[in-house]
Parts: structure tokens; C-alpha cells; sequence
């Protein structure tokens, strides 16, 4: 049974509903066919972050052809808007990259891009907020499409600080009222949805530290400063003490992918660097975490006689899922989807670019869409092998359509999902 929201008469609500589930029942399945040949062809031509003219290409003669009138964003990517041209924008955001990954899979419409590949599953994202557009015009026609939709295909998700960043520069997303997206998830049946409220995803930030000293023999470190001795000091000591001055609760992680010094066994050399990912899943102590490291590593280093220096590349901050956004989610899936598809999802130390969007005070959230065939293997992400269970297009369609056609009001409605719902956990981003 599905909730009232507040402030809406129940008559009113249950029509309202009912309309939403009929539109997207009779809608959606007449586009699936064509989402799937969009969603190979795309598939099998991936393009790299900032280099996705083709699919930019695609998407605005599909859009164009519906009616709408795409924007298209500096270099590539592009928005377009259906509906009410005075109201406050609701937005549906796609993300539009692929990976420098060589695929793997065997599929008929694997990559035909050399080291390049659709591995974290993008291209599903962009076929399912393009069949929800194509939901929205003809939902609009009918007059039964409250407020208006930005449709946002966004490109470069996959390069720091991502593409967010850019897309906000330009101003195209001044005044939207939410933001709303999904992510596959390998690890969730293909027919569910994963909910949270809250953090569900981490920052993600790049962690350069360099050491320098005057170098010297190994015979003699007590006439130099030892600056791998004081290297290995800080790559155990820094993490550690992260954990020790910000809360555990904020899931603090510090994990190193890289140090370098020296050239030969009895030489202390000069220079030396380590460099690693910071992921915090709290904003505040995100926020906080940069300079505490400089901090921590100048009194690390302190007694060794090297000087230190640190860099913190801000990747992503964390997605924090807004209660209403995520309430209008549950809500859209409990209308449009069948019985128990929505999931409790864990939170992710993965990083995405969607958090950039809900920094300045726009409320919004993602949910995890299952692409795991049931009963089948659980891929992972980033992986050249990793296989999508098609059929995730249609429920994302259903899911991002209802949503917008339940209006902004509908955040008033069914409760706190991510406390109330059990299932399957979530896969990072």
C-alpha cells in the first residue's frame, strides 16, 4: 500500500498515483527495444571523459527528434528540459564516460574501442534517463507531467575533481530544486533498487606526500636526514592517527597505492613521495581531513630532519542522500516496480561525482539499481568483464519516470526508507 504524502488530500494522492503507474505501464515497454539497440550502440563505442562526441552526438538527435531542444554543454555533454518553463527545474542526471579498460566479456556489442570500455556501466545510466525523458514528452502531451524536468547527461564522471565541477560552472543547474540519479550495482538482482538516506557513497581524495633532505650514505644516517626511515614513519603513522583524531563513525580510510625513493641500497636519497586515497563518508569531517594531514605529517617528519610537503586533490566529496529525495524514490518504486524491489543499501567507500551537485544546499539522492542476473555471478565494477543484466533498463526507466511525474510534493511522503527496509547491500561506485 502505498503512503499519502503529507499535505496532499488522499483522493487527490491516489488519483495522482494511479495516473503516474498507468502512464509508465503503458509507456515504458513500447520503448524498451529501442533503449536496448541504443544502449549496445553506445556500449560499443565508448568514449574517454571529455571526449564524448559521439554520444553527445546520439543523444541530441534522440532528443530533438522527441521534440525537445538539447543545450549542449562546453566540449561535450548537454541538458534539455521538458515541461513548465517557469518552474524550478527537477533534474535527471546521467553520466556519460567510459573507462580506459580493455573489455573482456565476449558480448556481441563489447567495445569495439581499443583499452576503452563501458566498465562501471554508464551506458546504461544514459539509456535510462533517455527513456525517461522520452516518458516525460509524451507525459507532457498528455498533460499529466507536474513542473519541469532537466535531463542532464553529464560528461567525465570518471576524471578528478569529475565533471560535476564543470557542469556547475556553467550555470545550467541554477535554481534546480532536486537532482536525482542512479548507479548500477553488480552486487543487487537485477529488479531491485538500493536505498539510503544519508551518506551512500564517499569522498574520494588524491593524498601526495614528498619528502626531501640532504641525502647521504647508509653508513652514516645520523649526518643526514634518514628520509626513507622518516617515509615509512609516515606511511604506518598517517593512518593511524587519522583514526584516532576524526570520528570512526565518519569511515575515515587512508589507503596508499604508491611511494618511490631512492635507486640504490646504500644510498639515502634526496627525494622520496607516497601517494594514496583519502575516503571519508561524512562531509564535516571530509571538510577537515585536508589539514589535518599537513598537520600530521609535519610532526611526523619533524624528528628526521626532512622537510614535507602535502597535497590534497579534492576527487569527489561524499553523496549525502536527502530523507525527501530518497522518500519520493521509495515512494515512485513502490508504485511502479514490483513488490519488494527497494533494498536497504550499505553505504559505499567509492567515490561519484554526484555529490558535487548536492553541495550547495539542493537537496537530491541516488539509488542503486541491480544489474545482477539472479541466480547469476556478481561481477564487479571497473572490471573488464563486467556484465549488466539488460533488463535493468526498464526498471530504471519506470523509476526515474515516476519520480518525476510524482512532482516535488511527493518529498513529503512515504518516511525514512533507509532505516526502514531491509535487503541486499550495495557495491561502491
Amino acid at each position: 500500500m502505498t503512503s499519502t504524502p503529507t499535505g496532499t488530500a488522499p483522493d487527490a494522492a491516489a488519483q495522482r498515483d494511479e495516473r503516474v503507474r498507468a502512464v509508465v505501464d503503458a509507456l515504458v515497454p513500447t520503448l524498451v527495444p529501442e533503449l536496448l539497440a541504443l544502449r549496445r550502440d553506445v556500449h560499443a563505442h565508448p568514449e574517454l571523459g571529455h571526449h564524448e562526441h559521439r554520444t553527445t552526438h546520439l543523444l541530441a538527435q534522440r532528443l530533438e527528434a522527441a521534440g525537445l531542444a538539447p543545450q549542449l554543454l562546453p566540449g561535450t555533454g548537454l541538458v534539455a528540459d521538458v515541461g513548465d518553463p517557469d518552474a524550478a527545474p527537477v533534474v535527471l542526471r546521467a553520466d556519460i564516460d567510459a573507462l580506459p579498460v580493455s573489455e573482456t566479456t565476449g558480448l556481441p556489442f563489447a567495445s569495439t574501442t581499443p583499452g576503452t570500455a563501458h566498465a562501471c556501466g554508464h551506458d546504461l545510466h544514459t539509456v535510462v534517463v533517455l527513456g525517461a525523458a522520452l516518458v516525460l514528452v509524451e507525459a507532457e502531451r498528455r498533460g499529466l507531467l507536474p513542473g519541469r524536468v532537466r535531463l542532464l547527461f553529464q560528461p567525465a564522471e570518471e576524471v578528478t575533481p569529475g565533471g560535476a565541477v564543470e557542469v556547475l560552472a556553467t550555470g545550467v543547474l541554477e535554481g534546480v530544486q532536486r537532482f536525482y540519479a542512479v548507479h548500477c550495482d553488480p552486487r543487487l538482482d537485477v529488479g531491485r533498487v538500493g536505498l539510503r538516506h544519508g551518506p551512500i557513497t564517499s569522498a574520494s581524495d588524491h593524498v601526495l606526500v614528498r619528502l626531501r633532505g640532504r641525502g647521504g650514505h647508509t653508513s652514516r644516517p645520523h649526518l643526514t636526514g634518514d628520509l626513507v626511515f622518516a617515509l615509512g614513519q609516515v606511511i604506518t603513522a598517517l593512518p593511524a592517527v587519522l583514526s584516532r583524531r576524526l570520528d570512526p563513525r565518519t569511515g575515515v580510510n587512508l589507503t596508499w597505492g604508491r611511494v618511490e625513493a631512492g635507486g640504490a641500497p646504500n644510498a639515502i636519497p634526496v627525494e622520496g613521495c607516497v601517494e594514496g586515497t583519502l575516503r571519508v563518508l561524512d562531509v564535516a569531517a571530509w571538510k577537515e581531513a585536508g589539514q589535518l594531514l599537513e598537520e600530521v605529517v609535519a610532526s611526523v617528519a619533524a624528528p628526521y630532519d626532512v622537510e614535507a610537503v602535502v597535497e590534497v586533490t579534492p576527487s569527489v566529496p561524499p553523496v549525502d542522500n536527502d530523507e525527501g529525495s530518497v522518500a519520493v524514490l521509495q515512494h515512485a518504486a513502490r508504485l511502479v516496480l514490483p513488490e519488494g524491489a527497494e533494498a536497504r543499501t550499505e553505504q559505499s567507500l567509492g567515490g561519484e561525482d554526484f555529490g558535487w551537485y548536492l553541495q550547495d544546499g539542493a537537496p537530491g539522492a541516488l539509488a542503486r539499481l541491480g544489474t545482477r542476473t539472479p541466480g547469476g555471478r556478481t561481477y564487479d565494477l571497473h572490471q573488464g568483464d563486467f556484465v549488466a543484466d539488460e533488463a535493468a533498463v526498464e526498471v530504471g526507466v519506470r523509476l526515474l519516470a515516476a519520480v518525476a511525474l510524482l512532482g516535488d510534493g511527493a518529498a513529503d511522503g512515504p518516511g525514512r526508507p533507509g532505516e526502514a527496509q531491509t535487503g541486499q547491500s550495495g557495491q561502491p561506485g
